[in-house]
């Protein structure tokens, strides 16, 4: 391992900084000039110069002007932006002589953010992608998604993925519950399960339970709230972390800078009793910048006891202390209480999927987050981002664990049913990491190149306690013997350094290559107990161990990656990239007690990695697409097997490294306006049409396990895919969007028959269409849809423990309307 880690040193440190000083022969120029104001003729500090085809941005400084060296001669889309101006657009072509151009941007009494200007951004399409070089950070030739919460008509209030994440090709979504409580999504044949398999973020830094040790995460940002949400594949795990999934990053909204003062208030009212209160306030003075909110909501459920109550709360300010540094601090708080129906068998949902037969289950969150960032910028070329961050939040699950086939013994009329305490599952998380970048501008063969290194610190600590609680109904989170519990207490200490860098050379004016490495030292333990208690029909305890458990296990590893673009065109480009990924396996649920699934405890960590090759661009102001085919592999791939228990006879899922599996793909997605493309000049009205489809074959090779040597992966399924239709005038705007998802195995075996507990077997096909429209009115703005439309019945989830076990049935048709005002 160390010879290689030297090798992975030396070869990267060779291909990233070798070049740096290499100046081709070939015959360049410079562009240079200024940006000033349109109406008083003052210069504009910090306006980005942006050539897209070079993939090179730089800034305006105090005087308001510009230069870049090392152009070839040739023509150049050059874009000028600042934040509160107009964007400006000029064709330059460069010759045999150094050009000089100067530009005036218009003050613009409508509120923008740079983070909503991108290239690829016309007036009424809603699709768009990352540049190449963005917020400390290289995106080039990596598949990536922007979503912008103010272009489209969705369900914010209980942040409906299914219309959120229309425009993202091939997300597998989890419907667990219908508020919005928790996000769910995988994609290329990764479990759903709370984001786990994405290193999700919230202003880029994480807010997952544990980042390295329970990537899951319980806490999803209010999409009110949202600005736009960035989602970049598997290539993202040099910068990101090792997760095979990706990225998904929330960009919170940031204070007007027109006013001191801005207060937005939205009140939601829908179906089963939900109701929302979103009101937020932001501005700005001076140096100063901030933007707060307060989130109120609840809601009867769409089922029994599916009652929950949340709250939230966000604030962050930014201080610009001078021209080249910035600090910005920002909170976050949500705790949650939500009713449990629990699952059901395929019979009982058949017969009627809205029962419910638990009445004593509860889940309860309590998140904190925080983060401190200091930006600070050297010269136009060169940039420091530093960023710390920290988590203090558990989550506690209480209920009866038992298999849904069998009745909650609180109910039962069996004499034998004597144990009727519930199960209590506590889990505390304190984490805290830094992560800085670099960013460097500089030459290389006489073209604009940028060079990124950064640094991540993480250490966390998660504690997971299970024991019995009182038999009662209500939500009483408190152990009956909290000094020996009777399930298991454990200590779960994890630590993460690495190292990583990447590097994006312009070739030419038309090739790009992008190498980078990721160096990573991870460490896990666990330290506790768990008890072995087997009762007599009676409930008498005839057996009664303790056993202890210490381990820990540290590693080094190394991650390569490469990527390359090609534009053929201005707004066009071939994209291709290849990265390792890698997961440490976690000791979290080693001792959990459910009767529902087991776990091997003789985990593998996994490795694998990511290929894409693609296609993306736009066509003037009436089309965007991307379309790409992918190759994941993934090596010791942690699944689940049907198991038989051979003294009880009962069906479980054993969780184990199953085999290898492969998967092939194709993610495309094309929006198009028909009105722009009928009337070039048409600016007031659009009517868009888009489309996603997602194919993909994933199954399992490299195994001794026959029963699943070729069979599919399990959540991978074969086909979805999502359109719509969009019109757009004025004020007004609406939308109806269509969805399916193909069947899809629950288990690695492809059981398609499902267990008698319901936790294993197929999960049907199915669809749903869904309405939104909105109308500004002056300061008022009103916002209305219906969910799940034709009131389809199905059910995306078979799940092995909470909120089940069994199947959770997802909700059916609902209604909402929002009242808002900007004042």
């Amino acid at each position: 391992m160390n010879r290689f880690l030297v090798f992975c040193c030396f070869t990267c440190f060779v291909l990233l900084f070798g070049n740096l000083s290499i100046n081709a022969s070939n015959e360049v120029h410079s562009l240079s000039g200024m940006v000033i104001r349109k109406d008083n003729q003052k210069p504009i500090e910090g306006a980005d110069v942006y050539i897209e085809s070079i993939n090179y941005v730089t800034k305006t400084d105090a005087h308001g002007h510009y230069h870049i060296n090392g152009i070839a001669p040739g023509k150049y889309l050059v874009q000028y932006f600042q934040v509160d101006f107009n964007r400006v657009l000029k064709e330059i072509e460069i010759g045999q002589n150094n050009v000089e151009i100067s530009v005036e941007l218009e003050f613009l009494d409508v509120d923008l953010d740079e983070v909503v200007i991108e290239a690829e951004r016309t007036d009424f399409l809603s699709s768009g992608r990352l540049r190449s070089v963005e917020n400390h950070a290289i995106y080039a030739a990596k598949k990536n998604e922007v979503i912008d919460l103010d272009r489209i008509d969705a369900n914010l209030a209980t942040n409906n993925s299914r219309q959120i994440f229309a425009k993202v090709a091939g997300l597998n979504i989890w419907e667990s519950d219908g508020a919005g409580l928790q996000l769910g999504i995988g994609a290329r044949g990764l479990s759903p399960n709370r984001t786990s398999n994405f290193n999700t973020r919230q202003n880029g830094y994480d807010i997952s339970a544990d980042a390295l040790g329970y990537p899951e995460s319980y806490y999803t940002p209010p999409t009110e709230a949202v600005e736009r949400i960035e989602v970049v594949r598997g290539a993202a795990s040099l910068q990101y972390g090792t997760q095979f999934g990706g990225m998904v990053n929330f960009q919170m909204k940031q204070g007007t800078t027109k006013k001191i003062a801005e207060v937005n208030l939205r009140q939601t009212v829908g179906s089963f009793g939900l109701f929302n209160s979103f009101n937020s306030i932001g501005g700005s003075k001076g140096k100063w910048r901030y933007y707060s909110f307060y989130q109120y909501k609840r809601g009867d459920g769409w089922r029994p006891n599916s009652d929950f109550q949340l709250h939230t709360g966000f604030a962050s300010v930014s201080y610009q202390a001078n021209k080249k540094l910035r600090i910005s601090a920002d909170y976050t708080h949500e705790n949650y209480l939500a009713h449990q129906p629990g699952g059901l068998t395929d019979l009982e949902f058949e017969q009627n999927p809205r029962q419910s037969n638990r009445e004593r289950n509860w889940f309860k969150v309590n998140w904190n987050l925080a983060s401190l960032s200091l930006d600070y910028q050297f010269s136009t070329q060169t940039s420091l981002n530093i960023r710390n961050f920290g988590l203090l939040a558990s989550r506690q699950a209480l209920g009866f664990l038992g298999l849904i086939s069998r009745v909650d013994p609180v109910n039962s009329v069996n004499a034998a049913d004597y144990h009727k305490e519930r199960d209590l599952l506590y889990g505390q998380f304190r984490n805290w990491g830094n992560e800085s970048r670099l960013t460097h501008q500089y030459m290389a063969f006489s073209q604009p190149a940028t060079l990124l290194v950064g640094t991540r610190y993480y250490q966390g600590y998660t504690t997971n306690r299970q024991g019995n609680a009182n038999s009662g109904y209500d939500a009483d989170f408190a152990f009956l013997n909290p000094d020996l519990l009777e399930k298991s207490d454990y200590d779960f200490p994890s630590k993460n350094v690495a190292f990583f860098a990447e590097n994006l050379f312009n070739l030419s004016e038309k090739w790009s290559v992008t190498p980078g490495f990721r160096l990573e030292y991870i460490q896990t333990g666990a330290e506790g107990y768990h008890r072995q208690m087997v009762r007599d029909l009676a409930d008498n305890i005839i057996l009664d161990s303790t056993y202890y458990d210490q381990k820990n296990r540290s590693r080094y590893l190394g991650l390569l990656g490469l990527g390359i673009g090609f534009r053929p065109q201005e707004q066009m480009e071939i994209y291709a990239n290849i990265s390792q990924n890698y997961r440490a396996i976690n000791f979290n649920d080693f001792k959990v007690d459910n009767p529902s699934y087991r776990i091997d405890e003789d985990l593998r960590d996994e490795r694998g990695f990511n290929i894409d090759l693609g296609i993306r661009g736009r066509s003037k102001d009436w089309l965007t697409y991307d379309a790409s085919i992918f190759y994941l592999y993934y090596a010791n791939r942690i699944g689940f097997l049907q198991m038989t228990d051979p003294t009880l006879f009962s069906v479980y899922r054993y969780k184990t490294n199953i085999a290898d599996s492969r998967t092939f793909g194709l993610e495309s997605v094309v929006e198009a306006d028909i009105l722009r493309l009928l009337d070039a000049e048409n600016t007031k009205q659009g009517l868009t049409i888009f489309g996603n489809i997602a194919l993909i074959d994933a199954k399992y090779i490299n195994t001794d396990e026959p029963a699943i040597l070729d069979k599919k992966v399990e959540l991978a399924p074969t086909l979805t895919t999502k359109t719509g239709i969009s019109y757009r005038r004025n004020n007004l705007s609406s939308s109806l969007q269509y969805a399916y998802t193909s069947e899809q195995f629950t288990d690695a075996t492809n059981a398609r028959k499902a267990s008698s507990s319901a936790v294993t077997g197929l999960i049907p096909a199915y669809y749903t269409l869904d309405f939104s429209m909105s109308y500004t009115f002056d300061r008022w703005k009103f916002d209305a849809g219906i969910n799940n439309l034709t009131n389809n019945m199905y059910f995306t989830r078979r799940a092995s423990g909470y909120p089940g076990p069994g199947i959770i049935p997802s909700d059916g048709r609902s209604f909402y309307i929002t009242f808002g005002l900007t004042l």
